[in-house]
């Protein structure tokens, strides 16, 4: 297994930190902040992305897409989170496009996938609930037969980018306990279908999320994604891409915090001397830099081993990667902003802005402790 980046994606590594850096500065993180930004990103931005053809990294070229693999768009999320970039790449295309591209109809996919590639739709997937604790599998959201049509009745919580999608992929129980991994189906939304209601949801870590409520929501039969009832490993496998994307954009944050440290140290002086040179900061600078490139295998063992064959194999070495960066960059934001000091504590440096978002993503599509547990269970023991 090769955990190397080829040519052409060490070429698209460097594109994407040459576009993030003169695009989009942290600072922009805290003027969306301070504004009260509704939307929570730049429609500008957006479409410039969709120019460079990141969101078509992992569809098919049928369908305007470049047909890559997750190491390439793991490398332009890793990009991103160095300057926690807030456009809605990872909630559009890892979740909510994904559904379509793997269990879609034609017309599904045709009214889609090439409107999420050249940047004119934002999409999301509606799965989570409350007390789900990272189960897709546990589902209250109800969707019953109305003649030719389906009612949802039901609310998701903590929809990526809920409130700013044009189209949202929703799961839903037809049949089964709360709990049966048979039973649950996907549903292929409009935003403004009648009796669905959004209402957007502020986090720590300044991420747009939203609260989505069925209240016997009419969608047609054309609106089903796959086989009625058989959607679980379809969502399984679109939470591990965005899981593994996940990790990927925390390996950017790591890496950004380390540099922004690094600086520091090299650059305040204490009793005449940079305290770079003390021997106790030493050792811990080097601890973030261990656990990083622990952090930085792991995610491109993953991508290596998705792009190879999904499957259980797949699944458990996602798991591994994202208990790694859980782990490694909530170390790294607190030993950042401890070796910082006093100011590393204030609003006004950005340091404080990467623990926030390590602490986020640390729990977003799973913590280490849950993903330890899916490694053992996928694994035998």
């Amino acid at each position: 297994m090769s955990l190397l980046l080829s040519e052409d994606q060490k070429l698209l590594k460097q594109s994407a930190a040459d576009f993030v850096n003169n695009e989009s500065p942290v600072s922009r993180v805290r003027e969306i902040r301070d504004s009260a930004d509704h939307q929570g990103f730049s429609s500008e931005l957006w479409v410039k992305m969709a120019e460079l053809g990141w969101q078509a990294i992992p569809f098919a070229e049928e369908y305007g897409g470049l047909g890559m693999g997750m190491t390439e768009m793991a490398t332009v999320l890793e990009g991103c989170g160095r300057n926690l970039v807030p456009e809605p790449l990872l909630s559009t295309v890892l979740l909510g496009a994904m559904p379509v591209a793997l269990a879609g109809s034609e017309e599904q996919r045709r009214a889609v996938l090439p409107a999420v590639v050249d940047g004119s739709l934002i999409m999301a997937l509606a799965y989570q609930e409350q007390g789900s604790r990272y189960d897709p599998v546990l589902c209250r959201t109800t969707v019953t037969k109305d003649g030719d049509a389906y009612l949802l009745d039901g609310e998701k919580v903590l929809v990526a980018d809920g409130h700013v999608a044009g189209k949202m992929v929703v799961s839903a129980r037809s049949a089964g306990s709360e709990s049966d991994r048979a039973g649950i189906s996907l549903f292929l939304l409009d935003n403004d279908t009648p009796g669905m209601t959004i209402e957007r949801q502020s986090t720590m870590h300044l991420r747009n999320a939203a609260l989505v409520r069925f209240d016997k929501t009419q969608v047609p039969a054309s609106a089903l994604v796959g086989a009625e009832g058989a959607a679980v490993d379809i969502l399984e496998h679109v939470i591990d891409l965005a899981t593994l994307g996940t990790a990927a954009e925390m390996l950017g944050g790591m890496q950004a915090a380390f540099s922004l440290t690094l600086e520091y140290l090299k650059t305040r002086e204490q009793f005449g001397v940079p305290i770079g040179t003390f021997q106790g900061l030493k050792h811990r600078a080097a601890k973030i830099f261990i656990e990083t490139e622990l952090a930085r295998s792991a995610v491109m063992g993953a991508c290596a081993a998705v792009n190879r064959e999904y499957g259980p194999k797949a699944s458990a070495m996602v798991s591994v990667a994202k208990a790694r960066c859980s782990d490694a960059a909530v170390l790294v934001g607190y030993e950042s902003v401890q070796m910082h000091g006093g100011i590393g504590m204030t609003d006004e440096h950005d340091i404080g802005f990467y623990l926030k978002r390590a602490r986020g993503l640390e729990l977003t599509m799973g913590d280490a402790a849950y993903h330890r547990d899916r490694y053992a269970r996928l694994e035998g023991f």
